[in-house]
């Protein structure tokens, strides 16, 4: 096949692209979601169109001096849309942003430079593939961290497909810009394969929102229902399985009593997969159940319910006043300090300390039962 050949399917593979992103764009806006995934999803498929786009071969470079710096800021979009995707618990700050914007003003800085002082332009756009690749870097870190206690099926099989697309795509592009240029010239070499590399990703990422299956409502309905509400817990079980989830009552009953009665949740360093073996059922039928019966979505946060459930029990004894509070959250089943007091004042609202001196105080206040007043006098 002839140079005009690839070229048009290049620039065809581009165009379907930029229509998946927009279509994802345009469902995301009508369905007038604003949590940050879903703003941050957008980002991320504005950034695919953008690329697409300035990446073509037929791009005009008299552009370039505006286009890469840009080009340069989009892996910051994706490592901040992988924390996202697979920490359920993660909140965009304000340095996000930072980072953001700082990226994309020394990517102007050197791309203006780059007539009077080309050294530095050269080594600052080493400067900035270097940052995209610690950032895919720590995007892959976030996966493998928190891949275990995924409990959602299809995330855990999409996303992670939709990750090494793009951890791929962002090597290369760095790779190539470490190798000879400041930042990813368009319509290079590499146009076809960063071509084909889109469409994948674009795709993937369109089964994933327009792929989504019925329950996926529930799940999400049903993601804050504390597990130590039985009756709350009957009915999103009855609801899942009249939308035509199969969850195993009998399973669930199982790990009720695993969970309330033998407090396994106390048992140190436990996983998963340490739990289905206990219960003797197949990791993913565990998985199935805890998420699609009991409406979580991380393996940690189930735990952490009936850990922080038994923590506040022991805080507002008055017997344990005297116990420091690491030794009852230890006692809980977390393994650290910190992790305790993030999932406490999160699930809570106050610190272990704050949450002890008001659920003491009245008792303290209180006179003992029995008691005889003093008189005065």
């Amino acid at each position: 096949m002839n140079g005009m050949g690839l070229t048009a399917i290049d620039l065809g593979l581009r165009g379907a692209t930029s229509g998946v992103f927009l279509l994802i764009i345009l469902v995301t806006l009508q369905r007038r979601a604003t949590n940050q995934y879903a703003l941050l999803g957008m980002a991320m498929s504005a950034g695919g169109i953008f690329y697409a786009i300035t990446s073509a071969p037929v791009f005009p470079k008299s552009s370039w001096w505006w286009t890469m710096p840009l080009m340069s800021s989009l892996p910051a979009i994706f490592w901040l849309w992988a924390r996202v995707a697979f920490d359920d618990d993660f909140v965009l700050r304000r340095w996000h942003s930072a980072l953001w914007l700082g990226i994309v003003a020394f990517g102007f800085t050197i791309s203006l430079a780059w007539t009077r002082w080309p050294a530095f332009s050269k080594a600052g756009g080493k400067v900035l593939s270097s940052v995209a690749v610690v950032l895919a870097l720590a995007a892959a870190l976030q996966t493998i961290k928190t891949w275990r206690v995924d409990l959602v099926e299809r995330r855990r099989r999409l996303r992670l497909a939709i990750f090494a697309i793009n951890i791929m795509f962002i090597a290369f592009v760095a790779g190539a810009s470490l190798a000879a240029h400041p930042v990813a010239v368009p319509g290079g070499s590499d146009s076809l394969p960063a071509a084909i590399g889109l469409f994948v990703a674009a795709m993937l990422a369109g089964i994933g929102v327009f792929g989504a299956p019925a329950a996926a409502a529930v799940n999400d309905a049903t993601a804050a229902i504390p597990s130590g509400d039985t009756g709350r817990q009957t009915r999103v079980t009855d609801r899942a399985i009249t939308d035509g989830i199969l969850v195993d009552p009998l399973l669930l009953r199982r790990l009720d009593h695993l969970m309330k009665v033998e407090r396994i949740y106390r048992q140190e360093g436990l996983t998963i997969g340490m739990l289905a073996a206990r219960l003797d059922v197949p990791e993913y039928r565990l998985r199935q159940a805890i998420n699609e019966g009991l409406g979580y979505r991380n393996f940690n946060a189930f735990l952490n319910r009936y850990r922080i459930d038994d923590a506040k029990v022991a805080l507002a004894d008055m017997a344990q006043r005297e116990v420091p509070v690491l030794t009852i959250a230890m006692d809980a089943g977390f393994q650290s300090i910190g992790p305790f007091n993030r999932a406490f004042k999160a699930e809570t609202g106050m610190t272990p300390s704050e949450f002890r001196r008001e659920a003491l105080t009245p008792q303290q206040a209180s006179p003992e039962i029995g008691q005889p007043r003093r008189e005065i006098g």
